[in-house]
């Protein structure tokens, strides 16, 4: 079964990459806050590998030269690994382990390299061979990268998916994947977000309010930066435009942070890996009580980076067990804890009594706080978003989430 891609955010005008790099990575602003400059001091990913299955990758931009190992994709899952049709692939792994050399993108885990996958999405050219999602997710818990991201979703559960995925846990890889995009028109679930063993990541803005669009639910276990990102516009890679971003781009961002981690604690495992992310997340709710909105809350890998006694907890424990064993809801949840008792009056304060919940897959980012604005992102504001229903709607192919 193939996947459907949700529509990126509107270009509102083309940066040109050669001439405008510092114009380009100033629009990063979730980089000073998540204090990037801090923690590359201590790790910038290096030794982790990142599956990215998307619309294929373009190693050939000045950002990714020397980042993309296509020759690790396997030959039965390899039909355009590098031809990105439409740039969005290419910029997921820019914000992974961009270099932002040329004017590109510069990724939160520059020193990882990504491993590229092109699958079957809703806007996949129909004339060219492209590999099922299922497959994709196999071949890479074949391989040795650790963290597999997937910046897309549908709203239909695939048996093939599903068994990929449970696969893909059993031999150690972090999975992440965008909630959606489509909250302000309908907040279905979302798959792969929702599978037992994916992290579903919302997209948050500077202030850590949560998108409108961004899905909804019990399966969203964290959120990352995502809105106002820079992009490339097209698959000529001539130029970046504004306005890019969703639960696609948080799903990078999360990705990343867990890179992060993982190369500064190489002998952990992925449970370790997640439950440091879950115990360090920005919120103002309690641990125990996860928000439908930003689960447990938004993304800060420096607070792992920087307490080198952090105890990670055990190797062979799930952190998500009870979400994974209780499944996932798309619907009111009278369980979750609403809007008003998840937001900080310190950052917005605008709370929904609504509690309802919903997951879908876009990719969008959000940001963390650097020491000089841990505010922003220690007391997190939930974000002001009616909850819209879980029906879900059959599809082909997933969508690409910005």
């Amino acid at each position: 079964m193939g996947t459907v891609l949700g529509a990126l955010a509107i270009a509102s005008s083309g940066l040109a990459p050669s001439a405008v790099a510092a114009d380009v990575q100033s629009k990063q602003w979730y980089l000073n806050l998540m204090g990037a400059e801090g923690m590359w001091k201590t790790s910038t990913g290096k030794g982790v590998k990142v599956a990215v299955l998307d619309t294929g990758v373009n190693p050939s931009t000045a950002s990714l030269k020397g980042q993309v190992l296509a020759g690790e994709v396997p030959k039965s899952v390899s039909y355009g690994a590098t031809k990105d049709y439409e740039g969005h692939g290419t910029t997921m792994a820019e914000l992974i382990a961009g270099t932002g050399a040329g004017g590109g993108l510069k990724g939160l885990a520059p020193g990882a390299k990504i491993v590229p996958y092109r699958v079957l999405l809703e806007d996949t050219p129909d004339k060219e061979k492209t590999s099922e999602v299922a497959d994709a997710i196999r071949a890479a818990a074949d391989s040795d990268a650790q963290i597999i991201s997937m910046s897309f979703g549908g709203d239909t559960i695939d048996p093939d998916e599903e068994k990929a995925v449970k696969y893909a846990e059993s031999k150690g890889k972090l999975m992440f994947a965008g909630t959606g995009n489509d909250a302000t028109k309908k907040n279905f679930i979302g798959y792969p977000a929702a599978y037992p063993y994916v992290v579903g990541v919302a997209a948050a803005d500077k202030s850590g309010k949560v998108a409108d669009y961004s899905e909804h639910g019990s399966y969203v276990d964290l959120a990352a930066p995502g809105l106002n990102l820079p992009r490339w516009c097209d698959a000529t890679f001539r130029a970046y435009c504004d306005n890019g971003g969703g639960t696609s781009s948080a799903t990078a961002i999360a990705s990343a942070s867990a890179a992060l981690i993982w190369s500064a604690h190489p002998k952990w495992t992925a449970n370790q890996v997640l439950r440091s992310l879950i115990d360090t997340a920005g919120r103002d709710w309690p641990k125990d009580q996860p928000s439908n909105y930003l689960g447990y809350g938004l993304v800060r890998p420096r607070k792992v980076l920087a307490n080198s006694n952090i105890n990670p907890g055990p190797a062979n424990t799930d952190p998500l067990s009870f979400e994974n064993g209780t499944g996932v809801e798309g619907t009111a949840d009278s369980s979750s804890p609403s809007p008003s008792k998840s937001t900080s009056a310190s950052v917005g304060g605008q709370a929904s009594n609504d509690k309802s919940g919903g997951k879908n897959s876009a990719a969008a980012s959000s940001s963390d706080s650097s020491d000089g604005n841990t505010q922003l992102w220690v007391a997190i504001g939930a974000a002001l978003v009616l909850a819209v229903g879980g029906a879900t709607f059959a599809v082909v192919r997933k969508r690409r989430t910005t």
